[in-house]
């Protein structure tokens, strides 16, 4: 595994890991707009992205690799959420590369938009059903605002317009600097 793969690996463990610890610790949380979501639902989404970039720099089998990894240190700190995180990631995580893998050589931000929302709405409906958690319009809604907003949208937006500032598409005058 080359240095970018054991980097993407320890970043989406780490992200698996920080899900499952911030939802042990803080439980429900309010987002606003009457909504609410499980404390590690950022970190979670986070892991829907870092779960592509292990794919494209170590390979799908570090994937799992991965997943069982954030299992067995989620079962350390947060035994009752590893069996609940578990199953969701690994589910999660078929859908998303049966999305990003076909979608990968059309573009990376189209094929990490749309295995962020399959892997999302996969998560979250068998996360908290396995977890315990109420499955309301609002937890569904604050876990899904979450992963897909915050933890795909976004970053797959910066990396845009990173991109075509760099290619020199858009001026320092149009962005107001």
């Amino acid at each position: 595994m080359n240095l970018r793969g054991a980097i993407a690996l320890t970043a989406y463990i780490t992200a698996i890991v920080a899900a499952n610890w911030l939802t042990t610790r803080y439980g429900i949380v309010p987002t606003g707009f009457g909504l609410a979501t499980t404390a590690g639902t950022y970190a979670a989404g986070a892991a829907l992205l870092l779960r592509d970039a292990v794919q494209d720099y170590a390979g799908t089998h570090w994937v799992f690799a991965g997943i069982g990894a954030g299992a067995a240190l989620t079962a350390l700190t947060s035994p009752a959420l590893a069996i609940a995180s578990t199953v969701a990631f690994v589910l999660a995580e078929l859908l998303d590369t049966a999305v990003y893998t076909p979608l990968r050589e059309r573009g990376w931000a189209r094929a990490a938009l749309a295995s962020g929302i399959a892997g999302a709405v996969v998560d979250t409906y068998v996360f908290l059903a396995l977890a315990g958690f109420p499955i309301t319009t609002q937890t569904v809604g604050g876990q899904l605002v979450g992963k897909m907003l915050w933890a795909t949208a976004l970053p797959v937006a910066v990396v845009l317009v990173v991109r075509q500032v760099r290619r020199g598409h858009v001026s320092r005058h149009s962005l107001g600097a």
